[in-house]
């Protein structure tokens, strides 16, 4: 079907149902999805089971088959078809924010038993400093005094982010929701998903709004239809500098300099305009 950052993925069938069956060299985003749909999934919060997680036989790759909930994704689907999902998504952002984190620990992100990284949200927020980052493996020139200032002002913003402890998904709104006749049918790729705040999830659709018709339609909607989500305006522009100090690095390691320079642009006309 698709070959994405980090999977390869198939559909098939088997005895009239249809599943996915996603490949990796690591197990580890297979075994959170599981925890993710063991713990979270719900009529409010569509999580496609997961039926079993298995090496394969070369002894380098692991096997995660699901079930295979209908629809496209909000990133595939026509721009004239995104209005009518809109509210329909935003429901999801809340059920997700109101999971039951019970018997969980920890912030940031979490294994596959519910344990957090991060001692509290502030040391996860500032994990994306320059002393948590080796900026010399970078495949491609990186200017670091363009970085460190938009380091410098995450830092400052991080004082108004308090310590709230929710699910967030981690990486939301495009190709990981999956919508049929105007409704979720699924959310799926839990591998980034976090313990914090759960506006980290809005911000994500904020920063991205440039990228793809999706996320733009998205925050439009919230400031059109649902303003109260944009009120914690410093925690936002926070949220949105961290998220994108880290598309900034994987590319600098990856050596995507389109990637690069696009998301150090983007940073800085959040940071700019805020």
């Amino acid at each position: 079907m698709s070959e994405g950052e980090e999977s390869q993925a198939f559909g098939f069938g088997d005895a009239g149902s249809p599943y996915i069956a996603r490949i990796n060299h690591s197990s580890a985003g297979f075994e959170k999805d599981r925890f993710l749909f063991q713990r979270f999934a719900s009529a409010d919060l569509p999580i496609p089971p997961i039926v079993t997680i298995d090496p394969l036989g070369d002894g380098d790759h692991w096997c995660c088959v699901s079930r295979r909930a209908a629809g496209i994704t909000l990133e595939d689907m026509a721009v004239a078809d995104l209005p009518a999902i809109l509210d329909p998504v935003s429901k999801i952002l809340d059920a997700i924010a109101g999971a039951d984190t019970a018997g969980t620990s920890g912030f940031g992100p979490f294994d596959a038993s519910g344990v957090g990284r991060f001692r509290n949200w502030r040391d996860f927020l500032l994990a994306g400093n320059e002393d948590c980052r080796d900026w010399g493996k970078a495949a491609i020139q990186v200017d670091m005094g363009r970085v460190r200032a938009i380091l410098d002002r995450t830092g400052q913003l991080v004082a108004h982010c308090p310590e709230i402890r929710k699910l967030v998904h981690g990486d939301f709104g495009s190709n990981n929701v999956l919508a049929d006749a105007g409704r979720i049918t699924g959310v799926i790729d839990w591998s980034e998903a976090l313990l914090g705040d759960p506006l980290y999830d809005v911000a994500n659709i904020l920063f991205w709004r440039p990228w793809l018709d999706c996320m733009e339609q998205q925050a439009h909607f919230f400031e059109s239809s649902q303003p109260d989500r944009l009120h914690h305006r410093q925690r936002l522009v926070c949220f949105q500098l961290r998220i994108g100090i880290e598309v900034l690095y994987d590319a600098a390691l990856e050596g995507s300099d389109a990637d690069m320079s696009w998301a150090l642009a983007r940073c800085e006309d959040i940071a700019e305009a805020n």
